[in-house]
């Protein structure tokens, strides 16, 4: 492999690791705060980016409008899942929640199948030509997918870290009880953290699907990484998630040469397996809420 090689599945690993970031962001904010991996995260990704291929389809509005949309529709639903099923079933075993979200996923992939159908989609997108530096190639797709990626992982640090919502969101993790004391409206906080998981979900499926196609498998395929990523960097750490998703795509590129693109799921197990034996608390060091 030379060097250019080398840099060309480096800037393949750094574009899908911001996409996988976001999924992974959701995962590990839902942890942070609601105790259990919302295995549903996937599907809801799947969901984000039928809803965005229906919008250009049956609309024939451009992708952004689409992709908008398709984030207030994934929202929407993310929010009714946490009132109408997670919300019922705080203060149990975490499991209770986890085996809801499976099912939740199952519910939405067999709607997706049956309304959608099983063919692969994809966006209506203008052909492009990558430039070429010398042999690194880069799509001028794929610099959008990461700008947006990037532009609003930011944008949700900012909430997490600069605004009374991340804080109230803080106290909601470390103590329920003594939010509530404190005149915190937990409900309300929970909704808006519902409606911003499933509005990064969205936006990560139509990214996903502007860099291959959209199927009723692609959120449980990138369900994997996500939460590899997200143990990798520290279960409940927004910047672990992230980290560990740039790190963990990295390695499944820089892979592809020696093991071929097909075993990249399973770099993903081999990771998440390493990481549970090892270091169980992740890169951060130790098991760290939303603080």
């Amino acid at each position: 492999m030379t060097w250019i090689d080398f840099v060309n599945l480096l800037i393949n690993g750094l574009i899908e690791g911001l996409v996988v970031a976001l999924p992974a962001l959701a995962m590990t904010l839902v942890m942070g705060v609601n105790r259990f991996p919302n295995a549903a995260t996937g599907d809801m990704l799947t969901t984000g980016a039928y809803a965005a291929v229906a919008v250009q389809l049956l609309g024939g509005w451009p992708l952004w409008a689409a992709a908008l949309i398709s984030m207030v529709v994934t929202a929407l639903v993310s929010a009714g899942s946490y009132t109408l099923i997670f919300r019922k079933l705080a203060g149990r075993p975490m499991v209770s929640s986890m085996l809801a979200a499976i099912g939740l996923g199952f519910l939405l992939r067999s709607l997706i199948g049956f309304f959608a159908g099983h063919d692969q989609r994809t966006f209506d997108l203008p052909l492009v030509r990558a430039w070429n530096f010398g042999g690194i190639r880069i799509l001028p797709t794929d610099l959008a997918i990461a700008a947006v990626a990037a532009v609003s992982l930011a944008v949700v640090f900012v909430l997490i870290y600069r605004t009374s919502f991340g804080r109230q969101l803080r106290a909601v993790a470390d103590s329920a009880d003594l939010a509530r004391a404190s005149g915190i409206r937990a409900n309300g906080l929970m909704l808006s953290l519902w409606l911003l998981v499933g509005a990064l979900s969205s936006l990560g499926g139509v990214l996903l699907g502007m860099k291959a196609v959209v199927s009723p498998e692609m959120g449980w395929e990138s369900l994997i990484p996500a939460f590899a990523a997200m143990v990798l960097g520290g279960i409940g750490s927004p910047v672990g998630a992230v980290l560990g998703a740039l790190l963990l795509c990295v390695a499944q590129e820089l892979a592809v040469p020696l093991m071929g693109p097909s075993y990249k799921l399973v770099l993903s197990f081999v990771v998440l397996a390493l990481v549970l034996l090892v270091r169980p608390a992740g890169i951060m060091g130790r098991v760290q809420l939303v603080r």
